[in-house]
């Protein structure tokens, strides 16, 4: 069977962010999957109930998050995601999640960076 695009969009991200250092995928929170580096989250993917042609993609932005928010595919956080600088990516049926992949790859570096320890952090380009 074929992938979505969005199905397609998080297999480009989950294999992007295993080249970072120290960096395993596994299961999240419920229905979710995530990144972590050191057993410490710095992305999770996927949502309750959510459609295989629909994407939604949590992310630590501390540099990019009040910019990000007004993105038209960006949710408001709420609570301590929003204290936090978490944003809340979700590309629905419609939207074009793979025009956004380099934007995507950009946020998962700089969650990755503000989540790792800094030795770690320092490995990457």
């Amino acid at each position: 069977m074929p992938q979505t695009p969005h199905q397609r969009a998080e297999a480009a991200l989950t294999a992007y962010g295993l080249t970072f250092p120290e960096t395993t995928s596994g299961p999240s929170f419920g229905v979710t999957r995530g990144l972590y580096v050191r057993k410490k989250g710095f992305a999770v993917f996927g949502d309750r109930d959510q459609p295989q042609d629909a994407l939604t993609v949590i992310l630590k932005l501390p540099i990019s998050a009040e910019m990000a928010a007004h993105l038209p595919f960006v949710r408001e956080a709420k609570g301590w995601f929003k204290q936090h600088n978490w944003v809340i990516a979700d590309f629905g049926p419609k939207d074009d999640v793979l025009a956004e992949l380099d934007t995507l790859k950009a946020w998962l570096k700089q969650s990755y960076v503000a989540v790792a320890p800094k030795a770690l952090s320092r490995q990457l380009d």
